[in-house]
């Protein structure tokens, strides 16, 4: 990472580590009201330590001293019970902030899975595993010793203020010495972390590459080669290791610098101060509070900072780069793109026809291409499809003839190479997943169906719909003895109990359930006998909206209104009888699928 990226990595970093503390207001005030209270021991132990000596153990009265001494315990109880309260309002900032990363970690993979031409992000579950709870914990690391050293070394300051002035001065000079030369050190150990990072994740690829590959390593004769190239990331990585090592000396100078050198100039100066008026109690009080305030508390900020602050930063750029922020509505790799609202007024596709009320077609796809691969044959090339709102089509063609790509490019699922989907007027290009979720529901040929209730699983694209909706959705398709056999709504759901017929079903009455006012079933009664896939998409074509099949059987074409017949060259599209009389390809695939429609037809 260079220069300039690191730098930007760490100002996101920051932005997002304050807006999670001014999101939190109320819980970061209490975790400083509670570390003030904690902090009592330290702004009281020296005063009370300088009272016991000289107006207690010097001067003969055994009892004073102890009632000081007695003072400083009740104060040490007090700031005990403030250490428990501190942690619950840790808590209450640390885990909203993990939550909000883990909810960003899910939403980016979705997204990347989901947008058109996306894929699964494998590395999603360690971001949201690993490095999440790495943050977290750094997180709550970096707040405890930043609110300890804060509060604990400026209650140990204020007492030597309180002692002596030209004391606070004596101790307070090294004490920022020692600070400035940690701080200008950060930025450089953050680099090195971020290098050593990166050589551990190349050794790790280049040792799986060629543990994998190791008979074609042998084979070809590479093996020098190979091994050389894992010694390199090998050197690489114990580099950054020895650089990391030696960083450390810098954080011993700070210690150092901030929290033994005002220890020896305290003793040093001690007789001087003595010889202008300070008294030996106040010496003693001034080293109690350098010996257990400050000093512990620089020790822990620059060990914690040092170490945890350093993976914290990397660790959280990380995931900051691989799942960007989806602030104001803006899709995840699209910031030009602007989501649609619910309740958005649809733009008539240009040049599409549009019925006289005004209404926008249901469907409008203009000179779609698509190809799997730059050099690659097209799939689909210059086609299109209007459909009115109520319109059931069925698309059929030969294997391979593109039919389940024009359902992922209808449904948003693909963006093609050329030309644009419109659903009711809205642009598929530009819809976020969201969008199109309410505009549309696919039913691919492998129904996905989850663990849990038939009731999660069938409300799935629907959550409002009542007992009486399903029960009656279930009828209408009829899957009622599925469900019995369940044990109804509340029956579980085991995919791997299910067959492929009965996930489908499933997975159809979820989608007839669906607001979403365009359906397409994508193959997706294959797995029925003929008499319930028939049943299926009745129900279908008496739901409002429009229907889109891709037909693997000759009745699913029978039964539609029109028919897009999808063979190579231009489509064709009309009704079963018009497609008889003119479409070669649609006469071979029902003789192919009835040889009684075929015969018919060439009678």
């Amino acid at each position: 990472m260079s220069a300039r990226g690191g730098r930007a990595g760490t100002a996101g970093v920051g932005r997002a580590t304050w807006a999670a503390l001014r999101a939190r207001r109320a819980a970061v005030a209490r975790l400083a009201g509670w570390s003030a209270v904690e902090a009592l021991p330290a702004l009281l132990s020296g005063a009370l330590v300088a009272r016991a000596v000289d107006g207690g153990f010097l001067a003969g009265r055994l009892g004073t001293g102890l009632g000081w001494l007695a003072a400083l315990g009740a104060a040490v109880l007090v700031g005990a019970v403030a250490t428990g309260r501190t942690y619950r309002s840790l808590g209450a900032v640390v885990e909203p902030f993990r939550d909000d990363l883990a909810a960003r970690v899910v939403r980016a993979a979705l997204h990347d899975a989901t947008r058109p031409g996306g894929r699964p992000d494998s590395a999603a579950a360690a971001r949201l595993t690993h490095q999440v709870e790495l943050v977290r914990d750094t997180f709550a690391g970096l707040l405890l010793v930043t609110r300890g050293f804060l509060f604990a070394a400026g209650a140990a300051l204020i007492g030597l203020l309180a002692l002596d002035p030209v004391v606070a001065a004596l101790v307070g000079a090294p004490l920022v010495a020692g600070l400035v030369v940690f701080l200008a050190a950060l930025p450089a150990m953050a680099g090195q972390q971020r290098r050593y990072v990166r050589a551990g994740e190349e050794l790790g690829r280049a040792a799986s590459t060629a543990l994998t590959g190791h008979r074609d390593v042998r084979a070809c004769g590479a093996a020098g080669r190979v091994v050389a190239d894992v010694g390199a990331r090998v050197a690489d990585q114990a580099a950054a290791e020895r650089t990391l090592a030696r960083m450390s000396a810098v954080r011993s100078l700070s210690l150092g610098l901030g929290g033994w050198l005002p220890l020896a100039v305290l003793l040093l100066a001690a007789p001087w101060l003595v010889d202008r008026g300070l008294t030996a109690g106040a010496v003693l009080g001034a080293l109690v509070y350098v010996s257990t305030g400050v000093q512990p508390a620089l020790h822990a900020l620059v060990q914690g900072v040092g170490g945890g602050g350093l993976r914290y930063v990397v660790t959280l750029d990380r995931i900051l780069r691989a799942c960007p922020d989806e602030a104001g509505g803006t899709p995840v790799g699209r910031p030009d793109a602007t989501p649609v609202p619910a309740d958005a007024t649809p733009v008539p596709a240009d040049g599409a026809p549009v019925p006289a009320d005004g209404e926008p077609p249901a469907v409008c796809a203009r000179r779609l291409t698509f190809r799997y691969g730059v050099a690659a044959r097209p799939v689909l090339e210059d086609a299109g499809v209007t459909l009115a709102a109520g319109e059931h089509l069925a698309v059929v063609g030969p294997s391979g003839a593109g039919k389940s790509t024009l359902a992922a490019l209808l449904s948003g699922l693909l963006a093609p190479q050329a030309g644009s989907v419109r659903l009711g007027g809205v642009p598929v290009a530009d819809a976020p997943p969201e969008a199109l979720a309410r505009l549309r529901a696919l039913v691919p040929q492998e129904a996905y169906v989850f663990t849990g209730s038939l009731a999660d699983n069938l409300r799935y694209l629907r959550p409002d719909a009542d007992d009486a909706t399903v029960a009656a959705a279930l009828d209408a398709l009829g899957a009622g003895p599925l469900a019995a056999r369940l044990g109804g709504l509340a029956g579980e759901v085991e995919p791997a109990a299910l067959s492929a017929g009965e996930r489908q079903l499933i997975a159809a009455v979820r989608a007839y359930l669906s607001p979403a006012p365009l359906v397409l079933l994508d193959e997706a009664t294959c797995h029925l006998d003929p008499a319930a896939e028939a049943r299926v998409e009745e129900a279908f074509a008496r739901r409002p909206g429009t229907l889109v099949v891709i037909a693997h059987r000759i009745s699913s074409a029978v039964r539609a209104r029109r028919v897009l017949v999808l063979d190579g060259a231009r489509p064709v599209v009309g009704t079963h009888e018009e497609l008889l009389a003119r479409s070669a390809t649609y006469r071979e695939l029902v003789g192919h699928w009835d040889d009684r429609p075929a015969a018919a037809a060439r009678s």
